[in-house]
């Protein structure tokens, strides 16, 4: 601290009161108070990595929830009605339309189908939805629907994948490691980033749609489950009490600490953390995950039934930990791939999702969550308008499928985009994976391009290469 003492050695020391020592010395005291203050911010920022962080400019959304169909719903059936292609149903597509074009399993040259659904336009903007959907089409001015999506990937897995991690290839950050490790989590006593699994199957790309990559591991996804304990051995075993829980935890702590001030290695720290975070859950996580303390009038809502698993209670047990600070909540439902028994199953697919979807939105709403709280449904891809199994399936097709959004800086009640008049290519506005993410990022306060991690010599990002914020999406 410099207080230019040398200026007032001929003053009295008396006059040297209190008054001139905060006025010449001030930028000292504050540097100091500043140093500390940043200190200690650092050093939290050291202890617990998912410390809640700023990110570029004010987001619009403070967490995600994303509704997961794996398997790939058929648009043609839900969202994309197309009188041409019930007008030529049974008929060979137009030449000149398949021209470059590879389906996955069917002979490209298949029959037109026709939709086997009714439609009804619905809200101010007269939104086409199927008879399907009577759940969504009735908060279907607080959504906005994008018809014009577009992926590279016509498998599940690499799809899976791609709209997860914004690429083909196993190993890159998923959506909500870069979420978390962009913001952090405003939960000390949960993951910030949580993944719920329902339907027939776990997701065909398995733990990579969760995954973090090469970023620390502590940023991955914690799969919870939808009844009993949350996570596998959460509870303490016979004999073994909360103070001696504790005590073993600090051991732990205490070799993994003295490792890490050695070598330096972040995944130490990931560990101790885990180690922290499963202690805390230990009392935090039954309490988040016990639906019965739940209302009657909200348990109906969703549809949802304490101690059966559904896609319903997940809905249900999303907004719940949204409230205790998780960041991110995925929720899979793998049980949209018809390449036959197309409309039995999408009955049976929209019965178990289409209410606990839009209950979703709504209550989010009624609690004042919506604003900040961007909700995603949709699937990897879209399905062909050509047949498949007889008259009663369809191929996977990744020209063309549709998603919707709700709330975090969405629009409201806007259908953005459309397809061709047989629902096979992207006729305006195309929105690519990358694009999505791009938007998603936006929405939670990042500039896309600048949201990078360095490995293997280069810096990555979600959105690879490419990818433009969706601003007719933007409120």
């Amino acid at each position: 601290m410099n207080c230019q003492d040398h200026l007032y050695k001929n003053m009295d020391p008396k006059s040297v009161a209190r008054r001139w020592f905060l006025e010449r010395c001030g930028i000292g005291l504050g540097g100091i108070a500043l140093g500390e203050l940043l200190g200690a911010t650092e050093g939290a920022a050291a202890a617990d990595p998912l410390a809640p962080k700023s990110p570029h400019f004010p987001a619009k959304a403070k967490r995600v929830i994303f509704l997961f169909m794996a398997g790939a719903p058929s648009h043609l059936e839900l969202f994309d009605y197309k009188p041409a292609l019930a007008k030529f149903n049974g008929t060979s597509p137009p030449a000149e339309l398949l021209k470059g074009y590879r389906a996955a399993f069917i002979n490209p040259n298949s029959k037109l189908l026709g939709p086997k659904f009714k439609f009804a336009k619905h809200g101010g903007q007269d939104a086409e939805l199927s008879e399907l959907l009577p759940h969504l089409a009735s908060i279907v001015d607080d959504v906005a629907i994008v018809k014009s999506m577009t992926t590279d990937a016509f498998n599940h897995a690499p799809a899976q994948i791609l709209m997860n991690t914004g690429s083909q290839q196993f190993g890159r950050p998923s959506l909500g490691a870069w979420a978390t490790y962009g913001l952090g989590s405003e939960s000390k006593n949960l993951p910030g980033f949580v993944v719920f699994s329902s339907g027939k199957k776990g997701p065909s790309g398995g733990n990579s749609n969760w995954g973090s990559g090469f970023l620390p591991t502590l940023h991955q996804g914690v799969l919870f489950r939808g009844s009993g304990d949350p996570v596998l051995y959460l509870s303490n075993p016979r004999g073994v009490d909360h103070g001696v829980q504790r005590d073993v935890v600090d051991a732990v702590r205490m070799l993994n600490q003295s490792r890490l001030d050695v070598v330096g290695d972040p995944e130490i720290s990931t560990r101790i953390n885990a180690f922290e975070t499963a202690f805390r859950m230990q009392e935090s996580a039954p309490e988040a995950m016990d639906l019965t303390r739940e209302p009657k009038h909200v348990l109906d809502l969703y549809g949802a039934q304490p101690g059966k698993p559904s896609f319903a209670n997940n809905c249900l047990l999303a907004r719940r930990l949204i409230e205790r600070g998780v960041r991110i909540v995925e929720l899979f439902h793998e049980a949209w791939d018809q390449h036959g028994n197309l409309v039995n199953d999408l009955k049976a697919n929209c019965r178990d999702t289409d209410k606990a979807s839009a209950a979703l939105v709504s209550d989010l709403k009624q609690r004042g969550l919506l604003d900040d709280t961007l909700v995603i449904w949709g699937g990897e891809f879209g399905r062909t308008p050509m047949v498949q199994g007889g008259d009663d399936g369809r191929d996977h097709h990744p020209n063309a499928f549709t998603m919707w959004l709700a709330g975090g800086g969405i629009k409201r009640g806007v259908t953005h985009g459309e397809t061709d008049d047989l629902g096979f290519r992207v006729a305006r506005n195309p929105v690519h994976v990358h694009d999505l993410h791009a938007t998603i990022l936006h929405l939670l306060g990042f500039d896309h391009t600048k949201l990078t991690y360095r490995s293997q010599g280069r810096d990555f990002r979600l959105t690879d290469v490419s990818g433009r914020v969706v601003k007719e999406l933007l409120a």
